[in-house]
């Protein structure tokens, strides 16, 4: 039985929902979260609150993933499971890509170093990416959990991702004994969400890359955080694609959206990715502009054949959901505004 569970990355929505649903569950006695970033005051029922979610009887403990204290912490309070959710996917600006390279990669060595050391850990579950197999012209229709895509991922949280899973491989040949469980996500939607590609589809005109329309796979964080759930709770040894059923491409996401879309050649939408990350708008990494040309779409049957249980949301249902939480609707505002000023267009 699941007694005592580390959860990383509870400052993130997805890490707090993790933390919230273990913390709830009478199974487990105790659940520790971790990040760099300390918790606000305590909630009025004497919780902790991390981004909007609250963490129950979470104990909250400040860590740095890439310093040795992490293996103290489990050690000291006997941790039996860890999640792994803690990863970043675009670079701050303050620190930029090095430190996020840091931060994932070798905070994940630190980790799995301490589990490696604790005799007590007994199962150990990884939130990795789809983005593991790249986005190029060469792709498979769908990607398999076993497939090696032909263009491997050379920069970014992609790479990242990649070195973070052959080092997670590399813990499971020590420790047999130990249940590794590895779960490749696809981009997460949901009314909590908040990354490139959900502050993309906010925007009122949405440019696409010239004579591409890329076939694009979502998981709805509910989904996400009850597979996560799932699998800190029983052992589910092996690497798992999630994602919601079905595909859309870019073309019915922008109509869902009911926003206008821009088709503008390739050089010209990296330039405008780069005009958006500097005004902030939206940081757009290289992978993921690779991916709103190429799109990627992988295979789904593994998880629930392994888990007796599948999403309840589809691809189109996860994004339809995602846009009424928004209240999307047209018009130019800043985003047209600021591109037309920075480019002179």
């Amino acid at each position: 039985m699941t007694r005592t569970v580390l959860v990383t990355g509870v400052a993130g929505h997805i890490g707090a929902r993790v933390a919230s649903v273990l913390a709830a569950d009478p199974e487990i006695s105790r659940v520790i979260g971790v990040d760099t970033v300390p918790p606000p005051s305590p909630a009025s029922d004497g919780g902790l609150a991390l981004g909007g979610v609250p963490l129950g009887r979470t104990e909250y403990v400040k860590v740095d993933l890439r310093s040795p204290d992490i293996t103290q912490v489990i050690a000291a309070a006997d941790i039996d499971t860890v999640v792994h959710v803690n990863l970043v996917s675009t670079p701050s600006g303050e620190a930029g890509r090095a430190q996020m390279k840091e931060h994932n990669v070798i905070g994940t060595m630190q980790l799995l170093g301490a589990c490696q050391r604790s005799p007590l850990v007994r199962r150990v579950v990884v939130r990795s990416t789809t983005a593991v197999y790249g986005s190029s012209a060469r792709d498979p229709a769908v990607f398999t959990e076993d497939a090696d895509p032909p263009e491997p991922p050379s920069h970014g949280y992609a790479k990242d991702a990649v070195e973070i899973e052959g080092y997670v491989r590399g813990f499971a040949r020590r420790r047999p004994d130990v249940a590794v469980t590895t779960l490749r996500f696809a981009n997460f939607m949901g009314p909590g969400v908040d990354s490139p590609l959900t502050r993309y589809f906010s925007q009122p005109v949405l440019p696409t890359v010239f004579g591409f329309d890329p076939r694009l796979q979502f998981v709805h964080e509910d989904d996400g955080v009850e597979v996560l759930r799932r699998t800190a709770m029983e052992d589910h040894p092996g690497t798992f694609n999630v994602a919601g059923e079905g595909v859309l491409l870019l073309s019915q996401c922008v109509r869902r959206a009911g926003r206008p879309s821009v088709p503008v050649p390739s050089p010209a939408f990296g330039l405008l990715s780069e005009v958006a990350r500097r005004v902030g708008l939206v940081d757009f990494s290289p992978e993921q502009i690779r991916l709103m040309c190429h799109g990627r779409a992988v295979d789904t049957t593994r998880l629930p054949a392994e888990l007796g249980w599948k999403p309840k949301f589809t691809t189109a249902a996860a994004f339809d959901d995602f846009l009424r939480s928004r209240h999307l609707t047209g018009g130019l505002g800043e985003w047209a505004r600021t591109i037309a000023r920075e480019t002179g267009l």
